[in-house]
């Protein structure tokens, strides 16, 4: 044997490397070795249920080839090693961590996320070094309080954990810029949040927070907040004390007003999607002047204020799923806007192939009609300066060119005499007296029936409908939708040209029967009542009718008999609505020899699928494109806002 190996054995430690690594789960050495020099060491997605020992102590036991190289001049000086400061455990089985973790007092870096840990050892606060721990996907229901003695970390990940509650003590992480707690079980976070005055991006969504603290306002460098899928009811008005928020995130929640931030001068995105906001006022757009994107789909919104179009920076507006029934035209003009959503709201003013056809066309049709109210108003006759009290009331302006009688959003209980009185001698074609507190209809607009051809009742208090509406026998719109109606009367037959009625939330238990012989009616919507059955054999004796909203209602089946309603076209992008109902058998029905068809959408899984063979000749291809533009559409629909169950019914 030679000197040097017998000096290598006798240097060596009785109980060395070799016996503790049969214990342990292998960690190859070339990786231990590597992050000696790097300081780095990834160990994801080994299948680890605990972390190696010579993990702990990489930089405490002097490595394996000590003893075998003391040789100052080797090429490879094994103490020359670097303080590890990254260290990877993501995705293993790790249900605790040692608490010899303080032996790595450099770290930097600590990822131990998608693990099993219930627990955090309390030697984690020796990690003065540390800037970035990731703990996400893990079992957390608490941390512990010497978690906050870390006061060098700039990002925190605690998402998809526990959780029920964050300490005070977090108010010490004064250099945090990033923190994550979003998918616990938080009801509440601690008021000195408010102290994490560098902190850029804050993410607790999908918690249980019914509010959020005033002391957040302290954040001033604040640049995201995302608070979507709680319970909020309200957002505090300190908020806007956040001058260098840019993004906001309110999705799923309870709030039922915009915010208002006056002092969010860079907010670029706004997010309150999924809420119950009815309301959107100058107030609440007044000071969003640098806003690119604007959500505000599945809300309640009426009506968009005309201070809509001082966001002349906007690229995205997302209305979809709102009560929205017509738009500024002045929305055309704005010059960045490049997506504007608009689908389920009950736009009368624009057709619905122009809002199939994009947001270009939409806006350029917009524009059009900017075009066509100005060169009315230039021909209009000049009214005298003089204002009449009866003409204080309402906008004369639209009385005289557009013949519109405009008495809406008053809380009025009665429309005054001399609101009629300001129409004597002018042919009025529409009346508009909705968002009021009308009982009853007002008894003089029997004096408007040689001329009038639109009436708007919709949000008030009817709880019938009078006769005097029967006699309005020029009436093609009749919108009495957010009412508290039960029944129509029989009479409203004689509406014989009569084309859409608006009846969405009311309290209709029966399909009013009255509806059934108006021959020239195309538009029904009756969503959101109580309607249990429908009949389908005199639905079919309507030839012009091309669409039936239902949405929300009791509905058990859906009559079959709607498959041989021909008259029901094919241009009609939504035909037949049966989202939310009670619903057994929602199905696609198609006519044409396109037996494939079926078992491709059973392929995809989207729907169960039944056809009516009956052969309709002369469409060929062009029917065949039409089928699958509108199978496309549903498909988009499903990923894009939740799946929304539908009746096609394609002649």
């Amino acid at each position: 044997m030679s000197r040097r190996e017998g000096s290598r054995f006798a240097n060596r430690r009785p109980g060395s490397a070799f016996q503790s690594r049969a214990t342990e789960p292998p960690v190859p050495a070339g990786l231990i070795k590597t992050a000696r020099k790097s300081g780095q060491l990834n160990l994801s997605n080994r299948e680890l249920s605990e972390v190696p020992q010579s993990v702990w102590r990489i930089n405490v036991d002097p490595p394996e080839e000590s003893y075998l190289n003391v040789s100052f001049t080797a090429s490879d000086r094994w103490w020359d090693q670097t303080d590890l400061t990254k260290l990877i455990l993501a995705s293993n089985k790790l249900q605790c961590l040692s608490e010899d973790i303080q032996l790595l007092p450099a770290l930097i870096v600590l990822d131990v996320h998608d693990n099993l840990l219930s627990s955090l050892p309390c030697a984690i606060g020796q990690l003065s070094q540390l800037q970035k721990l990731n703990i996400s996907h893990n079992k957390l229901k608490e941390l512990p309080d010497e978690l906050w003695n870390l006061t060098s970390l700039r990002s925190l990940y605690l998402h998809h954990n526990e959780l029920e509650r964050i300490q005070e003590g977090i108010g010490k992480l004064i250099h945090l810029e990033e923190l994550d707690v979003s998918s616990n079980q938080l009801t509440a976070i601690p008021s000195t949040l408010g102290e994490l005055s560098s902190l850029l991006k804050f993410i607790l969504a999908n918690n249980k927070l019914k509010y959020i603290p005033l002391d957040i306002s302290k954040m001033r460098s604040l640049k995201l907040l995302d608070a979507s899928h709680n319970e909020l009811e309200g957002v505090p008005s300190e908020l806007a004390n956040m001058v260098s928020l840019q993004q906001l995130y309110l999705r799923h929640n309870k709030l039922h007003h915009l915010p208002q931030l006056p002092s969010c001068k860079y907010l670029k995105e706004l997010h309150v999607g999924n809420n119950q906001i009815e309301y959107l006022g100058s107030e609440h757009l007044k000071n969003l002047s640098a806003v690119t994107v604007l959500e505000l789909r599945d809300n309640k919104l009426k009506s968009l204020p005309d201070e809509i179009l001082m966001l002349q920076d906007l690229e995205r507006l997302d209305l979809t799923n709102n009560d929205i029934s017509s738009l500024p035209y002045g929305l055309g003009n704005l010059p960045k806007l490049m997506s504007l959503l608009l689908e389920g709201n009950p736009l009368r003013s624009i057709r619905r192939d122009i809002i199939n056809r994009g947001t270009q066309e939409l806006l350029k049709y917009l524009r059009s009609r900017i075009q066509e109210e100005t060169t009315g108003q230039d021909k209009s006759d000049s009214t005298t300066a003089m204002t009449l009290p009866s003409e204080s009331m309402i906008n004369t302006y639209a009385l005289g060119t557009q013949k519109l009688l405009e008495y809406s959003d008053r809380k009025a209980t009665i429309v005054p005499d001399e609101v009629f009185d300001a129409c004597d001698g002018v042919p009025v074609t529409t009346v508009n007296l909705s968002k009021n507190l009308l009982t009853g209809l007002p008894s003089r607009i029997s004096e408007l029936k040689a001329t009038i051809t639109d009436v708007n009742l919709g949000f008030n208090k009817l709880s019938s409908v009078s006769l005097e509406l029967c006699t309005l026998e020029l009436l093609i719109h009749l919108d009495l939708r957010n009412n508290l109606l039960a029944s129509l009367p029989m009479e409203i037959k004689q509406l014989q040209q009569l084309q859409t009625v608006i009846l969405s939330f009311n309290r209709f238990k029966e399909f009013p029967n009255a509806l059934y012989h108006i021959p020239a009616i195309e538009t029904i919507l009756i969503s959101n009542n109580q309607v249990g059955s429908i009949d389908a054999f005199q639905l079919m004796q309507l030839d012009k009718l091309t669409t039936l909203d239902m949405q929300n209602n009791d509905l058990m089946q859906v009559p079959p008999e709607l498959g041989s309603c021909v008259n029901l076209s094919i241009q009609s992008a939504t035909l037949f609505h049966a989202e939310h109902s009670y619903s057994k058998e929602i199905r696609f029905v198609i006519h044409g020899q396109l037996s494939w068809l079926e078992e491709q959408l059973q392929s995809w899984n989207i729907l169960e699928t039944a056809f009516l063979h009956k052969s309709v000749p002369g469409r060929g291809k062009i029917a065949l494109l039409k089928i699958l533009q509108l199978i496309e559409d549903l498909i988009r629909i499903k990923y894009l806002g939740g799946f929304k169950r539908k009746l096609w019914l394609v002649p």
